[in-house]
């Protein structure tokens, strides 16, 4: 088995990791409103959990196979030269505004909830950043103004 391939098999985690995210995120609700009451930083411990799921999840993704095209709302983004520059100059904000965010959330707040969910937002923010790249690598590949197909 090459590298590559392992890696691939290795993205496949992305799945079971957002839907951890996504059981996190939901749980306060599933709960009950009686626990909210009981416990209202019960969605703040929840948040943040589900958003440091989320950055491993979304980390994971950058793994697979960036030759092949997912679907046809992705082909059409990544072979347009203007979608395809728009998509990734919108990640680049997104990515500084949750680091920027997190940073200062966990240098300039006190123990507690924000400090905590700052803690999240980073980590979301770092796997965005291989996201960013798997991105990149698409885009450079499927682009119609530079590649013939």
């Amino acid at each position: 088995m090459n590298v590559k391939l392992a890696f691939h098999y290795l993205s496949y985690l992305q799945y079971p990791l957002m839907l951890a995210a996504l059981y996190f995120a939901f749980s306060p609700y599933l709960a009950g409103f009686t626990a909210l009451k009981a416990n209202p930083s019960l969605i703040f411990t929840s948040l943040n959990t589900a958003l440091i799921f989320m950055g491993l999840g979304i980390s994971f993704s950058s793994l697979q196979d960036t030759s092949k095209m997912q679907n046809k709302f992705s082909q059409n983004i990544w072979q347009n030269p203007a979608k395809g520059k728009l998509v990734i100059g919108l990640m680049c904000v997104m990515i500084l505004l949750f680091l920027l965010m997190g940073l200062a959330g966990y240098f300039f707040s006190n123990q507690g909830i924000l400090k905590d969910l700052s803690v999240g937002t980073i980590v979301l923010a770092l796997g965005m950043f291989g996201f960013l790249k798997g991105a990149l690598e698409i885009f450079e590949q499927h682009r119609l103004d530079k590649n013939s197909l």
